[in-house]
């Protein structure tokens, strides 16, 4: 039997405060989910929430700009089927590395965001698009941790284990 390539691991920036997001009033247990792999998420957060262009941010999760497109597309689409067909999402697994990083500062809106080791300094406030930025002076700083958002900031996520991809019933069975 043919063998394919072996995955190279994804480099990562961010991990999840929350790992399964669902619809409300709904009992986990009666749900269908997708399952959406940290690197999928990744490639949401760069593309969708950051705006970045794929060629930047494949470069940033170090890999091609093809392979990029093919994870944001299934990412995409896993995020589309929960919410158009009521599923829950759970965020867990994929072949990554976690990156260490910079935080940056908007001094005109005060938003906060974090630039792997290893790029270049931010031009401008990817929020507002003001170039008077600074660095935020701290040691380096782990990935796992939060970027200034939000209320709270769990620890101890790992990298999930290296469970399915796409869709599992209520009880942990495929879904066709």
């Amino acid at each position: 039997m043919p063998m394919g390539r072996p995955v190279c691991r994804r480099r990562i920036a961010f991990q999840p405060a929350a790992r399964v997001f669902k619809p409300a009033g709904i009992p986990g247990r009666c749900l269908d989910e997708e399952i959406l792999s940290l690197d999928e998420l990744e490639a949401l957060r760069l593309a969708d929430l950051e705006g970045q262009y794929q060629e930047a941010a494949a470069a940033e999760m170090g890999v091609s700009r093809g392979t990029f497109g093919r994870i944001i597309e299934t990412a995409r689409r896993k995020v589309a089927s929960a919410l158009v067909n009521g599923y829950s999402i759970r965020i867990t697994g994929g072949h990554v590395t976690m990156t260490e990083y910079r935080r940056f500062q908007c001094s005109e809106c005060g938003h906060d965001w974090n630039v792997p080791f290893g790029t270049d300094r931010p031009e401008a406030c990817p929020a507002c698009k003001s170039q008077s930025i600074q660095r935020v002076e701290e040691e380096a700083v782990s990935a796992g941790r939060g970027g200034g958002r939000g209320c709270c900031h769990r620890g101890g996520h790992g990298n999930g284990g290296g469970r399915g991809q796409g869709r599992r019933g209520a009880r942990g069975e495929n879904a066709s």
